[in-house]
């Protein structure tokens, strides 16, 4: 049986070439990088190496880079961070109501300790509106946090237009890059953000490892207190093999994204024209300004984990909803900002692409996809005309 691994949104193969780098700071190279002896300095100098590979891929300073454990930890970083650092300020900061659990979980807490949340609404293809963004700032607000790419329905969002509009009021501004980040080229400076948060295992590097990209002259709170670790800025002995594995990746991926994105652009591309005809199979997210390897959709009268269960069945693996909610036996509060009604965002999938990843791969995709969705709604009794109020109309 043919295997396709079309979720990559949820994670990535450790590319092989990573793995090599890494394997000498699990083994010859294992010293403590503030140890001031050959093999602790051989880490320390690794972690730079690491540290400048992740700030060339998104024209940052070097300085700048602040190692995590994840693309979460980036994200509570830069909220409760820049937050307990501004309260004198004001106690205000916006999100969006499409973000990662990581920044609207960390919103919620800081609603408790005092503050003011705003979550801005977002239109039908889950964008925000930069001029509902501009009315909402007060002289309060402290951080705008907007997600760069959705993971969930793949559309990108209007960074430059919300930095400017927040940047006239001279509020910082974080973006969640952690869908981004490897999967389209992304520049701070030319973005002009204050903030940043990324993962390694969005592009080839191993899980554990992420970052966060803090402007110069940006005063933030550490998230972990302990050690000197990372400038002051986050404590704890670092995870040398997995830093390095995430600058080798960075390194690679600076080199190889537009050819990535031009494959896997293509392979999407047949994804969403070969299901086009499917009937009450709906595209979400914006149809044009989405990340090249993303292809979500909602599927009426069947339930997303059930399309996920017999597609894997067939080796084809996919996703429902973001991956961090998938497990939850309730609709996607992303799908339910962009207004799809609650029944219908129970049938969401997304088919995120890879490197990986063929047109044979595309092909066998278009043979099974459509025989799941038929079988499913054979059996489905709302697709024979009941729930909503139509089985007592048929009583």
């Amino acid at each position: 049986m043919r295997k396709c691994y079309f979720d990559h949104v949820a994670t990535n193969p450790l590319d092989p070439v990573v793995l090599d780098a890494m394997m000498p700071y699990f083994k010859e190279s294992f010293g403590n990088p503030l140890s001031i002896y050959d093999i602790g300095s051989q880490a320390r100098e690794a972690i730079e190496g690491a540290r400048e590979d992740v700030a060339k891929l998104v024209n940052a300073r070097t300085s700048a880079i602040v190692f995590t454990a994840s693309g979460a930890e980036a994200n509570n970083f830069a909220l409760r961070g820049i937050a307990l650092a501004k309260q004198n300020q004001g106690k205000h900061i916006i999100v969006s109501k499409v973000e990662h659990h990581s920044i609207l979980n960390s919103a919620r807490f800081l609603e408790k300790s005092g503050f003011v949340v705003t979550y801005l609404p977002v239109d039908k293809h889950g964008m925000v509106d930069p001029e509902v963004l501009k009315k909402s700032i007060t002289k309060e607000t402290v951080l705008v946090s907007i997600t760069m790419a959705s993971s969930e329905v793949g559309s990108i969002e209007p960074m430059k237009d919300i930095v400017k509009v927040a940047k006239e009021s001279g509020v910082a501004v974080h973006a969640d890059g952690v869908a981004a980040v490897g999967n389209i080229p992304v520049d701070v400076k030319e973005l002009d953000i204050d903030l940043m948060s990324m993962a390694a295992h969005q592009f080839y590097g191993p899980k554990g490892a992420g970052a966060l990209y803090v402007k110069e002259g940006t005063r933030i709170v550490p998230l972990i207190y302990g050690g000197i670790q990372e400038g002051g800025r986050r404590a704890g002995t670092e995870n040398v093999p997995a830093i390095v594995g995430m600058g080798k990746a960075a390194e690679i991926t600076r080199n190889d994204l537009s050819a990535r994105m031009e494959n896997v652009k293509k392979l999407r591309d047949r994804i969403i024209k070969g299901i086009a005809d499917m009937p009450n199979v709906y595209l979400t997210g914006h149809p044009e300004q989405r990340l090249p390897h993303h292809a979500s959709y909602v599927v009426e009268f069947i339930e997303g984990e059930a399309m996920m269960l017999m597609l894997s069945v067939k080796g084809i693996y996919a996703a429902s909803g973001s991956a961090c909610s998938s497990k939850a036996l309730k609709s996607s509060p992303v799908l339910l900002s962009l207004g799809v009604p609650t029944a219908l965002a129970q049938g969401s999938i997304v088919f995120t692409l890879g490197k990986g990843n063929s047109d044979e791969d595309v092909d066998y995709f278009l043979q099974e996809f459509p025989q799941v969705v038929k079988k499913l709604r054979d059996m489905s009794p709302f697709a024979k005309g009941w729930g909503d109020g139509a089985q007592a109309d048929k009583s």
